[in-house]
Protein backbone atom coordinates (compact mmCIF):
# COMPACT_ATOMS: atom_id res chain seq x y z
CA UNK A 1 0.00 0.00 0.00
CA UNK A 2 1.08 3.76 -0.80
CA UNK A 3 0.24 6.57 1.36
CA UNK A 4 -0.77 9.97 -1.13
CA UNK A 5 -0.53 13.31 0.62
CA UNK A 6 -2.75 15.74 0.20
CA UNK A 7 -1.80 18.30 -2.68
CA UNK A 8 -3.68 21.13 -1.08
CA UNK A 9 -4.25 22.70 2.51
CA UNK A 10 -8.41 21.50 2.53
CA UNK A 11 -10.16 18.08 1.37
CA UNK A 12 -10.39 14.90 2.67
CA UNK A 13 -6.81 12.81 2.98
CA UNK A 14 -6.27 10.51 -1.06
CA UNK A 15 -7.27 6.93 -0.23
CA UNK A 16 -4.09 4.99 -0.26
CA UNK A 17 -3.49 2.71 -3.67
CA UNK A 18 -2.49 -0.71 -4.09
CA UNK A 19 0.60 -1.35 -6.74
CA UNK A 20 0.77 -4.67 -8.04
CA UNK A 21 4.16 -3.79 -9.62
CA UNK A 22 6.79 -1.91 -8.27
CA UNK A 23 9.20 -0.29 -11.05
CA UNK A 24 12.63 -1.70 -11.37
CA UNK A 25 13.61 1.94 -12.87
CA UNK A 26 13.91 4.94 -10.84
CA UNK A 27 14.70 7.52 -13.97
CA UNK A 28 15.07 8.18 -17.23
CA UNK A 29 17.60 10.38 -18.70
CA UNK A 30 17.57 10.54 -22.49
CA UNK A 31 20.67 11.31 -24.32
CA UNK A 32 21.30 14.47 -25.78
CA UNK A 33 19.50 16.29 -23.31
CA UNK A 34 18.17 19.56 -24.29
CA UNK A 35 16.12 20.55 -21.44
CA UNK A 36 18.15 18.88 -18.24
CA UNK A 37 14.89 19.81 -16.04
CA UNK A 38 13.45 16.92 -15.45
CA UNK A 39 9.84 15.51 -14.97
CA UNK A 40 8.54 14.05 -11.92
CA UNK A 41 6.09 10.44 -12.12
CA UNK A 42 4.20 8.90 -9.03
CA UNK A 43 4.38 4.80 -8.84
CA UNK A 44 0.48 5.48 -9.02
CA UNK A 45 0.51 6.96 -12.39
CA UNK A 46 2.86 4.22 -13.56
CA UNK A 47 0.87 1.77 -12.10
CA UNK A 48 -2.22 3.34 -14.18
CA UNK A 49 -0.22 3.28 -17.36
CA UNK A 50 1.05 -0.42 -17.02
CA UNK A 51 -2.72 -1.59 -16.49
CA UNK A 52 -4.62 0.27 -19.00
CA UNK A 53 -2.12 0.41 -21.51
CA UNK A 54 0.08 -2.74 -21.41
CA UNK A 55 -2.75 -4.67 -19.99
CA UNK A 56 -5.44 -3.68 -21.90
CA UNK A 57 -7.50 -3.40 -18.74
CA UNK A 58 -10.46 -0.99 -18.45
CA UNK A 59 -10.45 1.81 -16.29
CA UNK A 60 -13.07 0.30 -14.51
CA UNK A 61 -11.03 -2.97 -14.04
CA UNK A 62 -7.87 -1.15 -13.29
CA UNK A 63 -9.84 0.88 -10.51
CA UNK A 64 -11.01 -2.05 -9.07
CA UNK A 65 -7.52 -3.41 -8.60
CA UNK A 66 -5.58 -0.67 -7.63
CA UNK A 67 -8.36 0.22 -4.83
CA UNK A 68 -9.39 3.56 -6.11
CA UNK A 69 -12.40 4.91 -8.30
CA UNK A 70 -12.49 4.80 -11.90
CA UNK A 71 -12.56 9.24 -12.08
CA UNK A 72 -9.04 8.61 -10.18
CA UNK A 73 -7.70 6.37 -12.29
CA UNK A 74 -9.06 8.51 -15.13
CA UNK A 75 -7.04 11.68 -14.06
CA UNK A 76 -3.79 9.42 -12.88
CA UNK A 77 -3.59 8.31 -16.67
CA UNK A 78 -4.36 11.84 -17.66
CA UNK A 79 -1.66 13.11 -15.78
CA UNK A 80 0.76 10.38 -16.58
CA UNK A 81 0.41 10.25 -20.39
CA UNK A 82 0.78 14.05 -20.68
CA UNK A 83 3.85 13.78 -18.39
CA UNK A 84 5.14 11.16 -20.52
CA UNK A 85 4.35 12.46 -24.20
CA UNK A 86 5.85 16.00 -22.80
CA UNK A 87 9.11 14.70 -21.95
CA UNK A 88 9.61 12.40 -25.15
CA UNK A 89 8.88 15.67 -27.15
CA UNK A 90 11.16 18.12 -24.77
CA UNK A 91 13.46 15.44 -24.81
CA UNK A 92 13.32 15.65 -20.80
CA UNK A 93 14.40 13.22 -18.16
CA UNK A 94 11.67 11.24 -15.99
CA UNK A 95 12.33 10.88 -12.28
CA UNK A 96 10.14 8.71 -10.22
CA UNK A 97 9.55 9.55 -7.00
CA UNK A 98 7.64 7.35 -4.02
Amino acid sequence: MMRRFRRGPRGRLPKPIRIGVTPNIRRFIPIPQLNPTPIYIEPAEIEVLRLVDLEGLTQEAAGERMGISRGTVWRLLQSARKKMIQAIIECRPIFVFP
